[in-house]
């Protein structure tokens, strides 16, 4: 039998093997129920999880993006403003910093740091917290899939399927792939979602492009959008930046040295725009490119079946346009518009009761008929306005509304210096809008037809009407041209023919006859050139080709070389009465560089999905509208207008001397100034004038095409040129493939057809 001794060592085993057994049952109790926890949050026990599917592509509103030739993004079409950018579109700083204040152990973890977890619960015992537990894919499964409104429980159950769908995407995908899907769906504030719309926001950059101190501003405001953003609250966005540094300074991404230098620095928003259809570059383009785009996403389809959404599946739009050709345009109207055409304008208008609106025989006097003309005109501008259109779907009757313009309110208004706070009637307002000359501008590439710059009014926020698409103005002598290529592809004409220069007149059919005047009495009963009358827009001269070529003919050359809009069969249109827009006459114009034949201008060269798959591509249409010879000599012709014409300025004001051909345009009243200039690259058009008719200079001095658009046109230029990335040349025009025997030198031409030798015939073959 065991002795007492024995049985009394047995009794204290025996308890702590049963001790040992009830802890270790314990133990594997809890572990088996939080297996079985976490296979019923796998097995959607408690609420459905997201799917491998729904991870790679998350159900988020993505900006539709417009890019330009150059690779700048020129705007977005978004309800959220969100794009999506690959790690390796983001700054190694932007790394680091991220990496410093959120998660330090994002390299070594599974999507679960035991440690940080560690210390929460230690902070939450003794109540000396210490920072989150949460890592970087924790926060990406929280952005992929927000919470919402939940209640505590459901709170800490989500809070379980954040780490299993964080293991999901540690395993599914690369550390890389993680940081740059959590950097496309944090919130920075700002309408800004995601770093490439932040960076753009912020700073005015790529997301590659962020310096150690811009980084660490980004990094630190993801933790509270609100709270530190550096707009709202730069004093504690700069604590919360330096904050960042510090850790940065801690974990050893940068040196001591460097955190005494960059935490002084300021925060560095200079750059801060909202992003949005009112902010960038080519807006007027961008709104044009908003409508075809629409038209464009009803007929063409997912994989689901459903027609893409411009402004939810992140379609990337690459255009023709030019980001520094765009920026020069846009300088220019600012310089001649701003600097000096609309200054001249206000000054020719002082002391004018009327002004800016001028009516036959108006000299300025009170006159009943006037002020009723008048009247009418702001009348309809109110009915279009913005205002009314509110008042009307409010209800208000016609006195109420009346009394509503003519009662001051603050408002914001449109001056070339910057908007301007003022209080004023909206009746008053709509008199000073009157006042302001409008311009568009359109810059094509000679041979691709690809359109460069775009420019469709002054300033899109305040005028939103496009005058390069949307708006048709008389053409005045611009459309010469197209008269003119007749004559030259007839070949009975040459630049050099001689014309006597009297007054010419063509029947009308109904026993009256149509008698232009010219504007000045140069060379009146001289013979001249075709060059010459070119050059000086002589409208004798045009009817005499009119009266030559008949207007049906006229047109249809002009329809060759890519006018649509309806052109009427009178003689008038010699003179350029017809109504077109900027887009249809730069295209014109560009057929004589491109060796006549027409291409058509287009905007976008192809469009791929978010994920980079191409859509669709698009090549411009083209028309051979003459030979080769025939818009060779119509290039010599217009030469003349630059080196000796009405285009004169160009060389003896603006200093050019390149070859250049041009043609200005005036309409009747100096209601229209056009210039055409064509290079052997690019060619540009430029309209000016006001919203009204009968809003313009009184004096063709002021008034005619060749003040008020042409020094655009050199102004825009001159930037180009002097942009050597752009590789724009300012060579001559290539002559014919073919013999060409036609004299361009008309004082040889004069010699040779007075010698009589029958040379002159001879060098009319070709």
């Amino acid at each position: 039998m065991p002795s007492k001794e024995n049985k009394s060592k047995e009794k204290p085993r025996s308890k702590l093997f049963n001790y040992l057994v009830k802890f270790w049952l314990i133990v594997l109790t809890f572990i088996a129920l939080v297996v079985f926890f976490f296979y019923g949050v796998v097995q959607e026990w408690y609420g459905p999880m997201p799917t491998f599917e729904e991870l790679e592509n998350p159900n988020s509103n993505l900006a539709s993006e417009v890019y330009s030739s150059d690779g700048i993004v020129l705007g977005t079409y978004f309800i959220e403003n969100r794009s999506n950018i690959t790690y390796r579109e983001v700054s190694p700083n932007l790394i680091n910093a991220l990496m410093a204040i959120e998660d330090i152990r994002f390299e070594e973890h599974s999507g679960i740091d035991e440690r940080a977890l560690l210390r929460v619960a230690y902070g939450v015992a003794t109540g000396n917290s210490k920072g989150g537990g949460s890592t970087l894919t924790q926060q990406l499964a929280k952005n992929l899939f927000p919470r919402g409104y939940l209640n505590k429980p459901q709170l800490v159950l989500r809070k379980f399927q954040e780490w299993v769908t964080a293991v999901k995407l540690e395993r599914s995908y690369s550390k890389q792939e993680i940081i740059a899907m959590y950097l496309n769906t944090v919130f920075y504030g700002h309408n800004a979602y995601g770093i490439k719309s932040a960076a753009l926001t912020f700073f005015d950059k790529s997301p590659d492009s962020l310096n150690i101190q811009e980084a660490a501003l980004m990094a630190g405001v993801v933790n509270a959008p609100s709270r530190y953003s550096p707009i709202s609250h730069p004093e504690q966005s700069m604590k919360r930046r330096n904050l960042v540094l510090l850790q940065m300074k801690k974990y050893e991404y940068i040196t001591s040295e460097a955190y005494d230098s960059i935490s002084q620095l300021p925060l560095g928003v200079s750059k801060f725009s909202l992003q949005g259809h009112n902010e960038g570059i080519a807006r007027y383009f961008r709104e044009y490119l908003r409508g075809t785009m629409k038209k464009w996403c009803k007929t063409h389809f997912k994989a689901d079946g459903e027609p893409y959404n411009l402004y939810k599946d992140g379609i990337k739009i690459y255009t023709t346009i030019d980001s520094r050709m765009q920026k020069y345009a846009e300088e220019a109207v600012r310089e001649h518009l701003g600097n000096d055409l609309q200054p001249d304008f206000y000054k020719h208008w002082e002391g004018y009761k009327n002004a800016p609106f001028v009516f036959e025989d108006d000299e300025g006097e009170e006159s009943e008929e006037i002020e009723s003309l008048i009247d009418k005109i702001m009348q309809q501008a109110v009915k279009r306005s913005e205002r009314y259109r509110k008042l009307k779907l409010a209800g208000a009757d016609k006195d109420s509304i009346k009394k509503n313009f003519l009662t001051p309110v603050p408002m914001r208004v449109f001056k070339w210096s910057g908007p301007v706070d003022t209080i004023m009637t909206p009746m008053d307002s709509i008199r000073y809008y009157k006042f302001f000359l409008h311009t568009g501008l359109m810059s094509m590439e000679t041979h691709t037809g690809f359109v460069r710059a775009y420019v469709g009014g002054n300033e899109y926020r305040y005028f939103q009407f496009d005058h390069v698409k949307q708006g048709k103005r008389q053409v005045g002598s611009t459309f010469k041209p197209f008269l003119y290529t007749l004559a030259m592809q007839e070949g009975e004409f040459s630049p050099c023919y001689k014309v006597p220069n009297i007054s010419y007149s063509v029947e009308l059919g109904d026993g009256t006859f149509w008698s232009p005047k010219n504007s000045d009495d140069k060379r009146l009963g001289e013979e001249v050139t075709l060059k010459w009358a070119l050059a000086n827009s002589n409208n004798w001269i045009s009817a005499f080709l009119i009266k030559r070529f008949s207007p049906q003919s006229v047109a249809k050359m002009a329809h060759n070389m890519g006018v649509v809009s309806d052109i009427p069969y009178v003689p008038a249109i010699a003179l350029g009465t017809p109504d077109l827009s900027l887009y249809e006459m730069v295209g014109a114009m560009n057929t004589y560089a491109n060796k006549g034949v027409y291409v058509e201008p287009i905007f976008v060269t192809h469009i791929e999905d978010k994920n980079g798959n191409l859509l669709d591509r698009f090549v411009p249409e083209r028309n051979e509208a003459m030979d080769e010879v025939t818009a060779y000599k119509m290039l010599k012709l217009m030469q003349g207008v630059v080196e000796s014409g009405t285009g004169n300025r160009l060389q003896w004001k603006y200093g050019f001397n390149n070859p250049i051909a041009g043609k200005t345009g005036t309409t009747q009243n100096q209601s229209d100034g056009w210039f055409m200039g064509v290079t052997p690259d690019i060619t540009t058009g430029i309209w000016v004038g006001a919203e009204d008719r009968s809003v313009h200079f009184r004096t063709i001095k002021l008034g005619q095409g060749a003040n008020m658009a042409l020094p655009i046109w050199a102004i825009y230029m001159k930037k180009v040129y002097a942009d050597p990335s752009l590789g724009i040349s300012m060579g001559d025009f290539d002559a014919p493939l073919r013999d060409l025997s036609v004299e361009f030198d008309c004082e040889k031409y004069d010699r040779l057809h007075n010698q009589g030798t029958g040379e002159f015939e001879e060098e009319e073959e070709f």
